[in-house]
């Protein structure tokens, strides 16, 4: 059986005209050959509007007194759910860290958010689950400016205040695609409308092959080639829309990357107890596919500090192996699996952890980046000012 969960790509083409600017969020449309074995992803047509003038000058941070470069924050998470539904009340504040910082674009990939089973690969697309993940993140995302504006309509008498802090929500989904398992989520602070000026940015969201057997890394390596090679963006390709993945400005690849770690299971979990990541990561394969430099040249990862994020027992801190009662697979020797990789001038990443949810058998792992974004010259587009485009399937 052809599984089609393995990739689903956000391009974010970013234009200014004028003070205002405007954006384009292209998503391609999946094109299987079951008799080749392989995909093909382009882009698709269907437009509609999003957004409405805002403040352009929130959120941003001019680059040491470059008044033609701002910097902004991004926010970039994996996490495999495992196919665990989550429940009404699930809070999402630790794992987008808001009680303690805010940034301006988050970019969430999900792997697993359905179980993997004939019905959900070969029927249709549970959307409601996507949708309760979107409304979970949402709350968590405006959790603090609904409290802050709550409090100033129940002190201020001004009616004009009251109407501007109702208004306040900040941030909107921008867009979101589900693809079998795959679900991709993106938000941007409404006080800087996602939009990026002159630098394009890709979000590339993947589930990789799976396995712990010889040669099942090149079955991941060859995915990854597959994903860079053979995705395209329909449509003229320019600048400041580009058709390749890797002719993007800046470019984020999360997901459950499968990559494990090349020691006997034995020893994998003697280190692991131990804490000794340098030995692990040592042999971790996808390190050792950085050092190779052929399917990831020109890629860069931060400095890995946390635990193995797979395989966990659910609903604890405790890997599988170390119950009992686990057999075969289950006892499978711990990996990083989640992995976020990033390419592209000025993009620096300035956080990569992970985060203690214990939803699913696998941690998620987020990153912060600080994304230098040039504004300079001038206006490149005329299309409509105030407006956000989005064009997908």
């Amino acid at each position: 059986m052809l599984l089609l969960d393995r990739e689903v790509i956000c391009s974010l083409s970013l234009l200014q005209h004028g003070r205002k600017q405007k954006g384009e969020i292209i998503l391609p449309r999946l094109v299987t050959s079951k008799l080749l074995h392989r995909q093909q992803l382009h882009g698709h047509g269907s437009v509609s509007e999003v957004s409405s003038v805002v403040d352009e000058n929130l959120g941003k941070r001019p680059l040491n007194g470059h008044k033609d470069t701002f910097v902004y924050r991004v926010f970039a998470s994996t996490w495999n759910v495992g196919g665990i539904t989550p429940s009404d009340d699930l809070d999402l504040e630790d794992w987008l860290d808001t009680r303690a910082n805010t940034c301006d674009i988050y970019a969430l990939g999900f792997q697993e958010i359905v179980p993997l089973n004939a019905r959900n690969v070969l029927g249709p697309t549970k959307s409601c689950i996507s949708a309760k993940w979107n409304l979970l993140i949402g709350e968590a995302l405006n959790k603090k400016e609904r409290k802050e504006g709550a409090k100033l309509t129940q002190e201020s008498t001004d009616s004009s205040v009251v109407e501007a802090s109702m208004q306040g929500e900040g941030f909107k989904c921008i867009r979101s695609k589900q693809m079998v398992g795959i679900f991709t989520s993106v938000w941007g602070s409404v006080s800087i409308r996602f939009l990026l000026h002159k630098t394009s940015f890709c979000f590339v969201c993947c589930h990789l092959a799976s396995g712990g057997k010889e040669g099942d890394v090149l079955l991941r390596n060859l995915d990854v080639a597959d994903i860079l090679a053979r995705t395209w963006f329909r449509g003229q390709a320019t600048h400041e829309l580009p058709e390749k993945i890797l002719d993007h400005d800046q470019v984020v690849l999360l997901g459950d990357l499968n990559y494990r770690i090349s020691l006997q299971e034995a020893e994998t979990r003697s280190l692991v107890t131990a804490k000794n990541w340098s030995i692990l990561l040592e042999n971790d394969q996808l390190m050792f596919e950085f050092s190779r430099g052929r399917y990831f040249e020109g890629w860069q990862e931060g400095l890995i500090t946390f635990s193995p994020t797979y395989k966990y027992h659910p609903n604890s801190d405790q890997y599988y192996w170390c119950f009992d009662g686990a057999r075969g697979e289950k006892k499978r020797a711990p990996a990083w699996c989640d992995r976020i990789l990033w390419r592209g001038k000025g993009l620096k990443q300035v956080q990569y952890e992970t985060s203690n949810y214990r939803l699913s058998d696998h941690r998620p792992v987020r990153a912060v980046f600080h994304a230098e974004c040039d504004v300079g010259g001038g206006c490149r587009s005329k299309r409509p000012e105030s407006t956000l485009t989005q064009q997908g399937d």
